[in-house]
């Protein structure tokens, strides 16, 4: 099943979606079930509650209860935003870096969430404004101490993430500042919309792309994913319980901006977009501050 946060003229909904020939039509959840919440995130916070929207959803595909408006991200106020750095072998091989013997772990804020054709913002003071196409994962229950053999049980689902990175600020500040390069607003655009676990399959075989003004600029696959997702959510749930509606994002392929020669950073008046085999697309203008 596919969920997104849509807004219409009678507000935010979380809406069933349907795509067909490239074209989508959205189910008004709530409408079908007045005991589903408002949001995605409440509707995953409920131990039943992705249950009780497909039901929801295949209703309103029989009745027809569509609905229009414009996709916003499907989770705007996750509790965590986890990312995992230096996570792809072809990454790693562009930039010589060293394979880490363990996940790389870094975090980044709600005020970073973005959705579909929502602006990334380039901060006044970043001159090298970078982006990077990425697989993320949606917690769906609470999850501490977990086993890798039993780490994809608490996965809801998977959409498509962009980890916008000021590199002058993540690597050229003193002492490196990786918290202050991945936070600033706009800078974690999420979506179209979470498509649920059974739709995706393994997450470890997934084409992944990233274009920028219409030029492919990342091409890979999530086998090139060196710690998979089961072994990142075994690893973080060592020290910290992973809520529902939580986000990590996974890393990045080959291709970023920083490692070209020359190099290429985002400029006001580019689009980015981000495509990931059964995910979709997810598309944002770049503007200045």
């Amino acid at each position: 099943m596919k969920i997104a946060m849509l807004q219409t003229d009678a507000g935010l909904k979380p809406v069933g979606v349907e795509v067909q020939d490239n074209e989508s039509r959205y189910v008004d959840l709530c409408a079908i079930d007045s005991n589903l919440p408002g949001s995605l995130l409440e509707i995953l916070q409920q131990p039943e509650g992705l249950q009780q929207a497909e039901v929801a959803m295949a209703i309103g595909l029989d009745k027809e209860t569509f609905v229009s408006g414009d996709l916003r991200a499907p989770v705007s106020a996750p509790e965590k935003v986890l990312c995992i750095g230096l996570n792809y072998g072809d990454h790693a091989r562009e930039t010589n870096a060293e394979i880490p013997s363990e996940p790389v772990c870094f975090g980044k804020y709600a005020n970073t969430i973005g959705g579909p054709e929502s602006a990334i913002v380039l901060p006044d003071v970043s001159q090298e404004v970078d982006y990077e196409a990425e697989l993320v994962v949606v917690i769906g229950k609470p999850a501490k101490n977990v086993s890798q053999e039993n780490a994809l049980d608490y996965v809801a689902g998977y959409m498509v993430g962009n980890d916008v990175s000021a590199r002058d600020w993540q690597k050229g500040r003193p002492g490196g500042q990786w918290m202050l390069g991945k936070t600033p607003d706009t800078f974690a655009p999420i979506g179209p919309y979470l498509v649920t676990s059974d739709e995706v399959g393994d997450p470890g075989q997934l084409a992944i792309s990233l274009t920028l003004n219409g030029e492919t600029m990342q091409d890979s696959s999530t086998a090139e994913l060196i710690f998979g997702i089961e072994r990142i959510i075994s690893h973080l749930t060592l020290l910290m319980t992973l809520q529902p509606g939580d986000l990590i994002f996974t890393g990045t392929p080959a291709g970023v901006g920083m490692a070209r020669n020359p190099q290429v950073f985002l400029k006001p008046g580019d689009r980015v977009s981000v495509t990931i085999e059964k995910l979709g697309t997810l598309s944002n203008p770049v503007v200045g501050p």
